[in-house]
């Protein structure tokens, strides 16, 4: 990946279901009220993002798109700072009421707290 690229290709993606349920499988967890954000290392020099926002817990696909989004623009902003994680972001019923700008923080702090931990994990 290029040093100050903030897009959001493929590459970045978590696609396939074996890619989720390795990141499942025995992940390194950081929770709040808005998200709970699962991680491991990966094989890549670069971090993968997936989603796994259940309709179970935000009802409305305006809602769950809204959220998607604003994870996305965070993830892309924050890239450069991850290095070589997997990444699945789980939100909670009371992301639906929360402002853009406190999920941006809340994000913030979990990809600082990933980073910290998944330095220790093999």
């Amino acid at each position: 990946m290029t040093e100050n690229s903030f897009s959001f290709p493929p590459q970045l993606r978590l696609k396939k279901p074996a890619e989720y349920k390795n990141v499942f499988a025995n992940p390194v967890k950081s929770s709040d009220t808005y998200f709970t954000l699962l991680a491991t290392k990966n094989d890549f020099d670069h971090p993968r993002l997936g989603l796994a926002i259940a309709k179970k817990n935000i009802k409305k696909a305006v809602h769950r798109n809204m959220i998607k989004r604003t994870v996305r623009e965070n993830f892309r902003i924050k890239q450069q700072n991850l290095g070589g994680i997997d990444i699945v972001v789980l939100a909670r019923k009371e992301a639906i009421d929360a402002p853009a700008d406190l999920l941006r923080k809340s994000l913030e702090k979990h990809w600082f707290r990933l980073v910290s931990r998944c330095a220790s994990c093999s």
